[in-house]
């Protein structure tokens, strides 16, 4: 099973990320986050910044609700993250080859087209599929 190293070591393979400094986990591309530390609030309580945990961006509702509905045992959201494109994953719970496809799916919708073909042209030119 996963954990917050894996997130580390997946994140920074992909190009022009960037990791900000913060308590836990927290990668860029281009500014956009695409993968960091779950940050729990609970009321009357300081927030919690779990490492057990990553948030990653979706893209939209429809892959939202399909990783929701699909996968319930690695995902969940809430009510804080409503309406935005980011569900929570279990990394206890996760494959390290899943986590490495839903990484990299994340900062494909965050980075600019032209890091995004980059990527593509080197996992062709190394026999990979690139997704």
């Amino acid at each position: 099973m996963a954990d917050a190293d894996d997130v580390r070591r997946l994140a920074l393979a992909l190009p022009h990320v960037v990791e900000i400094d913060s308590d836990g986990f927290d990668f860029r591309v281009a500014d956009k986050g695409f993968v960091w530390s779950y940050p729990e609030r609970t009321p009357g309580r300081p927030r919690l910044i779990r490492t057990d945990i990553a948030v990653l961006y979706v893209g939209d509702e429809a892959e939202k609700q399909a990783l929701l509905l699909g996968e319930p045992d690695l995902f969940f959201t809430t009510p804080s993250y409503d309406g935005l494109p980011l569900v929570m994953l279990r990394l206890a719970e996760v494959k390290v080859e899943r986590l490495e496809e839903l990484v990299t799916d994340a900062w494909r919708m965050r980075a600019p087209d032209a890091l995004v073909s980059d990527l593509d042209e080197a996992g062709e030119s190394s026999g990979t599929d690139p997704c």
